[in-house]
């Protein structure tokens, strides 16, 4: 595992079935980490706490929320957590508190992965959920964009800043 504060990073986004907000986080992510040039230094994936979807591409219209805004998401494929990740990833961040809860009850007792909600790291929403946008309306997808594109720079600046050493 890295470690925090080391001159790598990686990051696990988790929602329930890995099938709309967890590889949009993982999208939006890997765009901002690009934009950055830490693409060679900071690992991102994406799993849901389930397996509901396994094998299968992001929701459609989480596709197209995030094609508009100039991120492809077409290359993931959900994947279920499971005990490795928790070694293998500095950082296990959670779209809602159920996730969250199941993430800490399967966590290992001697994990050092910082286990969390994502939008802890936007601020004005700590300790909230980002929506779940599956049986919404179409806008909710870019609502959970804004929220994840929000979150996403908050932890970059965090990750950029443990990595420099400061």
């Amino acid at each position: 595992m890295n470690t925090p504060g080391a001159r790598t990073s990686s990051v696990l986004f988790v929602c329930l079935g890995n099938i709309c907000r967890s590889p949009t986080a993982e999208g939006v992510f890997r765009t901002l980490v690009a934009v950055e040039g830490l693409s060679d230094r900071i690992r991102i994936d994406s799993a849901g706490t389930h397996a509901y979807h396994t094998g299968e591409s992001p929701d459609v219209r989480a596709q197209a929320a995030a094609r508009d805004r100039g991120i492809d998401l077409s290359v993931q494929t959900a994947r279920q957590v499971n005990v490795e990740d928790f070694t293998d990833f500095d950082y296990i961040l959670a779209m809602d508190k159920e996730n969250l809860y199941h993430l800490e009850a399967f966590r290992p007792p001697n994990s050092q992965a910082r286990v969390g909600l994502f939008l802890d790291y936007a601020q004005g929403h700590e300790g909230q959920s980002v929506p779940d946008p599956y049986f919404g309306a179409k806008n909710g997808f870019a609502h959970v964009l804004d929220l994840v594109e929000t979150a996403g720079r908050g932890l970059l600046e965090e990750i950029a800043h443990a990595m420099s050493g400061d």
